[in-house]
């Protein structure tokens, strides 16, 4: 019974959680059910081996808690107890959630609102469904940020508060590292050809032909002739190109320039602009816009998040919403956080 539920979960699982590219979660399964610590501490390695992330138990019965409980303090716990006729599992969910607290080892816990019958545990109720994607979702989604950074290029923007950087939330909350790198490192890939010539013109076709320019409204002795606004496309889509290889890497880039090639092992990232690089450069919404979207020049692809202003607590919230729903983000500018 036991490794029956844990099949129907691992099944659950599989069918219904992706990581962020899209490729299926990988769920491992302990060899034998776990009975007692020997059992624990098998499990354990293995799943050490395999780089498990996040742990779910399962229980249809009784078993002894402290004993057969996940120790380690780095992975994500949830406990499923079997709410059935004649079986304590719903005895051993409180009982192994109390020693959690009492360890200070954080769980959640899932339970069924409907009696099953003891024998009918490969059917988990739609209640119990949600309760486990729930918790399985958000559970990927911590788990694909940690040992990840958030990328600041520039600093705080225009005295907006949610740019200030709080690297001790990053790190001790959210597991993230923060890069930093200044604005003029774009300007300085620019000018020295650090990028990939073949890309950029990829990119600059393809945005000719499919990004339309509205009207220009500017009044005549402000307004950028033909020529002007050409070479600010040029700058604009090199910039995006040059951005997306800070953020995460690019083997194609000149061969002499290997750091460069290896990125900021970002998940995120953000770009101050305002006003120092904006009163003087073209600013960052076309990389902004094109980067959170679920495609580019390419192709399909996986949004990156790119907060505008390096608003970082925007661009955390753009972040969550992408690991927890799989979509692409509209742009969230609510100052009030």
């Amino acid at each position: 019974q036991t490794m029956a539920m844990a099949l129907a979960a691992k099944k659950l699982f599989e069918e219904n959680l992706c990581y962020s590219d899209g490729t299926p979660v990988k769920v491992v399964i302990a060899d034998t059910t776990i009975g007692r610590v020997p059992e624990s501490a098998a499990c354990a390695e293995k799943f050490r081996k395999e780089g498990v992330a996040i742990t779910l138990t399962v229980a249809p019965c009784w078993c002894y808690g402290s004993e057969t409980m996940d120790m380690d303090p780095m992975t994500i716990k949830g406990v499923w107890g079997f709410n059935g006729t004649e079986r304590p599992g719903a005895v051993y969910l409180a009982s192994v959630l109390a020693t959690h607290a009492q360890k200070g080892l954080p769980a959640f816990g899932i339970y069924g609102h409907e009696v099953q019958d003891r024998d009918d545990v490969t059917n988990i109720p739609e209640d119990v469904k949600e309760k486990l994607l729930r918790f399985g979702r958000a559970a990927v989604a911590a788990a694909s940020m940690r040992g990840k950074s958030y990328l600041q290029i520039g600093s705080v923007c225009m005295g907006i508060g949610g740019s200030i950087m709080d690297q001790a939330f990053m790190e001790e909350y959210l597991g993230l590292r923060v890069e930093s790198v200044d604005e003029v490192e774009i300007l300085r890939r620019m000018e020295e050809g650090i990028y990939n010539k073949e890309e950029y013109e990829k990119a600059l076709a393809w945005t000719r032909e499919h990004c339309k320019e509205g009207r220009d409204d500017n009044p005549d002795f402000v307004k950028f002739n033909r020529e002007q606004k050409d070479k600010q496309w040029e700058f604009t889509i090199k910039m995006y190109c040059i951005i997306k290889d800070l953020i995460k890497g690019n083997p194609n880039l000149p061969e002499q320039f290997k750091e460069e090639m290896v990125g900021h092992n970002a998940i995120c990232a953000g770009f101050q602009g305002q006003r120092q690089w904006t009163d003087h450069w073209p600013n960052c919404d076309y990389p902004e816009a094109i980067l959170n979207s679920s495609f580019d020049f390419e192709g399909k692809k996986e949004p990156i998040v790119l907060a505008t202003e390096n608003d970082v607590l925007n661009g955390l919230g753009m972040l969550f919403c992408k690991l927890l729903t799989n979509r692409a983000q509209i742009f969230a500018d609510v100052r009030t956080f």
